[in-house]
């Protein structure tokens, strides 16, 4: 081999060798590339819901048709929803329950939304200390109950109220609870309480409540900001006189959650709740081994009830990011 050969094949060696030291760079910064982006659209650990008092204000004052209600999700895309009894009061009162019932599923279907539970308000009190009217109160409970089941719900959101002494009201609850949940086991529903004012809003209270009713259906529905345990039951309410502590409350409730309500009220300039930090309340909803769906429930008034919406959503995106 002469000089000008040996040089000429050092050259193409040369090059052969760059080339495969672009390429190796490349695929490493591709995978990078790939690995950021697979970090940033990691999805979250839990699911979205939308909770109808989002737009309570919509339907009761500026005319909204409750019927809309799945159809106004799907429009800011949310795909399961959790329906509030009392926004219907007129329609049930019109049509009838059963033919309520049968539009909502028409609706939800029609927009390829998941139904997933009845907030029920108005019915009486779940933890009466008068036995004839906590047995009113449990059956007017079960037709809501059975429409659940038609829905293709999984729950029933229900309120453990009740006059007298937190052991008192406490004993009455577990009774109420107890005989409306064997009811709805019959239908494969659950009945959840929500920390919703009152001794409801003591965490420990509440937890000892379900314990004492050990059934499987009957668990929580946690909400982030009714800790309010005097006075207005919202711990944005100027009227909270004796405010829980929500992270020990919501750590309190989660063993026993089927359901979770990201409460929001106004937010700052930085898209965050002032009241409540919703990456250390999502760690302790982590923490617990909760992955369902978290359902967004706007009470604000600095934003429209759809902003609101949509703000919770992003909130509850960045904050999802942040959770260990």
């Amino acid at each position: 081999m002469n000089q000008q050969d040996f040089i000429s094949i050092t050259k193409k060696f040369v090059t052969v060798l760059v080339l495969l030291s672009l390429i190796a760079c490349k695929n490493a910064e591709n995978k990078k590339s790939s690995l950021n982006k697979n970090a940033e659209d990691s999805p979250m650990f839990f699911k979205m819901s939308l909770a109808q008092w989002s737009l309570h204000k919509a339907i009761l004052e500026d005319g909204m048709n409750p019927f809309d209600f799945a159809k106004e999700a799907s429009a800011l895309d949310i795909h399961a929803i959790e329906y509030v009894s009392q926004l219907y009061k007129k329609e049930v009162s019109r049509l009838g329950l059963d033919a309520v019932i049968y539009r909502l599923n028409e609706e939800s279907k029609k927009y390829g939304v998941k139904n997933l539970l009845i907030m029920v308000d108005g019915e009486g009190d779940l933890a009466n200390t008068d036995e004839n009217k906590l047995h009113e109160a449990i059956e007017n409970h079960k037709k809501w109950v059975d429409a659940a089941k038609v829905l293709g719900c999984h729950s029933i959101r229900v309120n453990a109220h009740g006059q007298g002494t937190d052991v008192e009201v406490m004993a009455n609850a577990v009774i109420g609870l107890a005989k409306l949940s064997e009811y709805a086991k019959t239908k494969g529903i659950n009945i959840l309480v929500e920390n919703h004012g009152g001794y409801t809003s003591n965490g420990d209270w509440l937890a000892t409540v379900i314990q004492k009713v050990n059934m499987s259906n009957c668990g929580t529905l946690p909400d982030f900001g009714n800790f309010c345990l005097k006075g207005s039951q919202s711990i944005n309410s100027e009227n909270c006189e004796n405010a829980y502590d929500i992270y020990k409350g919501v750590k309190e409730l989660m063993p026993y959650a089927k359901a979770v309500s990201a409460k929001s009220y106004d937010f700052d300039e930085n898209g965050n709740q002032p009241k409540i930090d919703y990456t250390k309340i999502l760690q302790v909803v982590k923490n617990a081994g909760y992955s369902g769906y978290i359902g967004i429930e706007y009470e604000g008034s600095n934003l429209s009830e759809k902003d609101g919406i949509i703000a919770t959503k992003k909130l509850l995106e960045k904050a999802s990011k942040e959770v260990k």
